[in-house]
Formats: C-alpha cells, structure tokens, sequence
C-alpha cells in the first residue's frame, strides 16, 4: 500500500508574520536526502532556523522551522519535497526493490534551451527577468549578455526547465507573457529554441584571480577584496557515542548554511543519524551531527576525517567567493560558488547577485 503525499510533508504555516513556519517530513532514508532537501528550501528563498534530523538508516524524520516571505508559493514547495523523498514512488504502489536497477543509473541530462531576448537596457533589468525565470522554476545554466551603444540589450540565456514543459507551445506562451509583463513595451524580440542536453562553461578569469578564487587557503582576507569569516569551530568526538563520529560546529549564519553542510556529507557519501540546528544570540549558530560511514560505522580513520573537516571549514568560511577588479573605466565582479558532485549548483545565486546590484543602482552591461 502507498504512502499518501499529505503524510510524508507537512507544512503548518505561521499566523504571525516573522515568526517561523513548521515543516515536517517523515519518509524512508537515503544518502543525501537532507542534502536535496534543504537545497529545495534554498530554492523558494526560505531561512532555516532550526532543524532537527533523525534516522534507524531506513527512516527519517525530519523537521524545519523556516521563515519565508509573504508570496512563498507552500503548494508548491510541499510538491517539490515529496518529489524528492524517496517515498514519492511509493505513493503509486512502486516498492523500492524494483527500482534499484533504474536509480544506480546517472540521471538523465534534462533539455537544454536558448532563451533570445532583446529589449532596451535600464537599471535593474538583469534581476526582472531572473526573478520571472525563478518563479516559473526555471534554471539558468549559463548567461551571455550584451549592451550596444544605443542602450539595446541582448540577452542570451541557456536554461532547464523543472517542470519539463519548455518543449511546449503552453510554456513557451507563459514565458513570453511574464516576461512582457515584467519588461513591458521596452521588449524588442523574444524566442526559445532546444540546443541540447548540456553546455561546457568557460571562464575568462586570469590565472591569479582562479588561483584566489579557488585557493584552499580560506583564512583571512585577500589583497583582492575576498573576505572570510574566522568564527567557525569544529569539533570531533568519537568516544560520546559507540556508533557515531560526533560532530560539533559553531559558526555564524549565512543564507543557505544548513545546505552548505549537508551538500558536504552528500558529496563524502556520510549519513546523519541525528542531528539539530539551532540560531542563537542572533546570527550565532550551533549545529550538533551523529554521523555514520556508508558502511553504518563511525569514522575512525584520521585522514578520512580531516579531509572531511577542512571542506567543512572553508564551506561555512567562504560559502561564495567574490572579487571585484578594476578593468579601465569598467568594474569586474567574479562570484564563484561550490557545485555538488552531482553537478547541481548553489540555487539562485545568479538571482541574488543581480538583486544585489539592482539594490545599490547599478547597472550590469555585460555577463
């Protein structure tokens, strides 16, 4: 028998603006589920500001309490993690058994589409489009964009589609009408054309600004203008539990923390047993993890773990790394963020960059 959508989330909503909503999730296990899980709260712009994980290693619970906007679309959000929990399947009869054939196989590369757009520049324009690609859940894989002299902007964007509907003459049509309302008269020409399944990025970055941008070195602040944070402790204890490697972590917040930590276990193949975040004193954080191997074990092996605790550090350091250079009468800003070895990107920081520049007035020419 199924598992019904409505018992494996289940989303009670503040009555108080500011005070946080509740989410809770309870479904069968798997390595870096919470990893996917907390990705997709990133995605619809939401703050964790408590979390509590638990796991036998064939179930979980799990639950966040969030803060999110006045126009945070919960129908939505509460689709998407059933999505993600592996007892989406089971909630059509389909038992876990006969499905492990097909998930040992790589996902599937989801089309890739060329958005054209042409329209007149003006501050803040970059961030309008973004934000209607955003709320039709669409992603931007790669942007090219160009100002001419006489203030026309074409904009290139190479994007995929969550809904898997951009193939359509349907989808096709809600773009172009979200974007005419977001642009208005200013849109010149519009189009969607398939490309292919995937891109490869290139970067124009010179050898010195890679080198800063990609050091291991996360302590301090560079020449360059890359800062860091320096209050992260981590600690680790492998004899407060017999069958778990503790971990003990204090930091200061940043959007998308809880994400950043669990994207690191993910990628290291390592299961959370239990775990518990809280924000205290403002912006100070304390997050306590019981971790286990692939193997169901603690580690012990001390390579293993430093490995392990030094991408910690520079993740919850250095979580985006920026840097500004002068290039003549022009200013260069480079944003650089980590990807999952699964080959999914930090959400929306193309977005937040470009609300970012809209908030201080400037004007973006060239991506």
């Amino acid at each position: 028998m199924g598992i019904l959508s409505d018992d494996v989330v289940i989303i009670n909503q503040s009555e108080k603006e500011g005070d946080p909503s509740v989410i809770t999730i309870n479904c069968p296990d798997k390595t870096g589920l919470g990893c996917d899980l907390c990705r997709i709260l990133l995605f619809f712009g939401l703050n964790i500001v408590r979390g509590d994980v638990s796991t036998d290693g064939k179930w979980c619970y799990l639950v966040f309490w969030v803060i999110g906007k006045p126009n945070t679309r919960w129908n939505l959000l509460k689709m998407r993690l059933v999505e993600a929990s592996p007892s989406f399947s089971w909630a059509f009869g389909i038992s876990r058994c006969y499905l492990s054939d097909s998930e040992s196989q790589p996902p599937k590369l989801p089309d890739l589409f060329l958005l054209k757009l042409a329209c007149s520049d003006r501050t803040g324009l970059l961030y309008d489009v973004t934000e209607v690609l955003y709320k039709l859940e669409i992603n931007i894989e790669k942007v090219k964009i160009s100002t001419t002299p006489d203030g026309k902007v074409m904009d290139l964007f190479f994007v995929t589609d969550t809904r898997e509907l951009l193939g359509t003459v349907k989808r096709r049509d809600e773009v172009y009408e979200y974007l005419r309302d977001a642009i208005g008269d200013s849109m010149i020409s519009y189009d969607i054309e398939l490309v292919g399944p995937e891109i490869t990025a290139s970067s124009q970055a010179s050898s010195s600004v890679a080198e800063t941008l990609f050091s291991s070195d996360v302590s301090g602040e560079h020449p360059s203008g890359l800062h860091t944070s320096s209050n992260v402790s981590i600690t680790v204890d492998n004899s407060l539990s017999s069958a778990h490697t503790v971990i003990h972590i204090t930091c200061l917040d940043h959007k998308g923390l809880l994400y950043d930590i669990m994207r690191t276990f993910k990628d290291f193949n390592i299961q959370i047993s239990y775990g518990r975040f809280t924000i205290k004193r403002g912006r100070n954080c304390e997050i306590d993890l019981f971790i286990v191997q692939s193997d169901g074990r603690k580690i012990l092996d001390s390579s293993k773990l430093n490995a392990l605790i030094t991408r910690l550090r520079a993740e919850l350091q250095q979580p985006l790394r920026v840097v500004m250079m002068n290039r003549g009468p022009d200013t260069e800003l480079l944003v650089t963020n980590p990807v999952e070895l699964s080959g999914k990107g930090r959400p929306q920081v193309f977005h937040d960059i470009a609300l970012a520049l809209k908030k201080i007035n400037t004007c973006i020419f060239s991506v």
